[in-house]
């Protein structure tokens, strides 16, 4: 039967690559490389340089795929029915890779930013497949450093605080409302940048831009004086190089309800 590795390779620097990813990578057949776009080419490289340090030429085969395009614009009520319009894409995609790329016995992989379980589609996109039932492949998850714990450790910083729990959401959620049941909140895929709604609040940030990259970027300090920095610095990445990833921590301060 067919084998997929959903294999996680931290947020970006190569040395994030634990030896179990590394053993399952040249457990590998066939990579297949999702691209999103011209914009993000360079971290379609970083994949290929890390396979080129860790496997022997002409172990592997690289299948480069081009990610369905997905309607960004979609918002309230309709933005369910885009994501899922692109899962299915995907899943789609997935399944023709699959069937027409890997031989019966062979092994295939995707190689997943951060951690697979952490705001991935890949997992649910290989359910997708299975449910279809046109092609069988069993697969397993290797885990991987996450942009989360990457930021906490440039930082010097924990998630949470004694007795008290930590949420993650995304910018989407933070900008309908601060969680009520969390003084730390972890903030990935705000384009927005959401946290402004709360610069009146005394609320600590901790932001990271291109976390584990040569280009990565740090910025923390109380919110009403990091965050106007963190929205000029955001939008001169974006303009320098034409995508930008990034994530952040909030923290109320003690006292501040």
């Amino acid at each position: 039967m067919r084998k997929i590795h959903v294999i996680g390779i931290g947020a970006g620097d190569p040395e994030q690559l634990t030896l179990q990813a590394v053993r399952a990578m040249r457990d590998t057949d066939v990579f297949f490389v999702v691209d999103k776009g011209e914009t993000t080419g360079e971290l379609v490289e970083l994949r290929r340089e890390m396979l080129r340090a860790h496997l022997a030429d002409g172990t592997y085969r690289v299948v480069d795929v081009r990610d369905p395009e997905r309607d960004r614009r979609a918002e309230g009520a309709a933005y369910a029915p885009a994501v899922g319009d692109w899962r299915s894409a995907r899943a789609g995609l997935f399944e023709r890779l699959v069937a027409d790329e890997l031989g019966e016995d062979g092994t295939g992989a995707f190689l997943v930013w951060g951690d697979p379980a952490l705001y991935d589609s890949t997992l649910g996109v290989l359910e997708e497949v299975l449910a279809r039932g046109a092609v069988a492949f069993a697969y397993d998850v290797i885990p991987g450093v996450s942009s989360v714990s990457t930021l906490v450790a440039r930082h010097r910083t924990g998630l949470n605080r004694v007795g008290r729990p930590v949420q993650i959401t995304t910018g989407r959620r933070l900008a309908e409302g601060f969680p009520a049941d969390a003084d730390d909140v972890v903030v990935m895929l705000d384009a927005q940048q959401a946290f402004r709604h709360y610069a009146d609040q005394d609320i600590d940030i901790y932001w990271g831009a291109y976390l584990g990259t040569e280009d990565e970027i740090l910025v923390s300090g109380p919110l009403a004086e990091a965050g106007p920095r963190i929205e000029r610095l955001r939008a001169e990445a974006r303009e320098r190089k034409g995508w930008i990833m990034d994530t952040y921590l909030l923290r109320r301060r003690p006292g501040d309800g």
